[in-house]
């Protein structure tokens, strides 16, 4: 009866402890979540609601490959294309809206402001140009070159 008494008190002394351990445990890290990308933008919330094709360039001043994504954009202002680009600082609004927590993120948007591309960190020239003037004139872009062009989001 007396051994049986000690097992028992063993037993719950090497449960406590292990329970204690456990609890001492340090949570997983967290895992990061996947940046999303607007489907949709308001034409009336960029300059140039007018254009028939928008590029957002998301941007921070303390990002240089934000600097590096909106020198590429820029060339392709033209009549047809409003390029514009919102940093955190003046358009932190504008971030907020379209829940931009990754930055630099080149949005291409048709005149309706549907997401038709997207770019999360600095495309290369080659790849941001080639994908707006497929979407501008569909099949301007050569056989085989289908990597140019980024799915639009969903």
């Amino acid at each position: 009866m007396t051994r049986l008494m000690i097992t028992a008190a063993l037993v719950l002394v090497v449960a406590g402890i292990a329970t204690v351990l456990q609890r001492r445990k340090p949570d997983a890290p967290t895992q990061p979540r996947g940046y999303a990308v607007p489907a949709q933008l308001d034409r009336a919330d960029f300059e140039r609601s007018d254009a028939p094709w928008l590029v957002a360039v998301f941007t921070s001043a303390t990002c240089t490959a934000c600097a590096d994504a909106w020198d590429k954009a820029r060339h392709l202002a033209s009549e047809a294309v409003a390029v514009q680009q919102v940093d955190l600082d003046g358009g932190r609004a504008l971030h907020r809206r379209y829940e931009v927590d990754g930055v630099p993120m080149v949005v291409v948007a048709d005149h309706a402001g549907v997401v038709r591309a997207s770019f999360l960190g600095p495309p290369t020239a080659s790849d941001l140009w080639a994908t707006v003037a497929e979407l501008r004139d569909p099949g301007s872009t050569p056989e085989g070159c289908d990597h140019h062009r980024s799915a639009p989001p969903g």
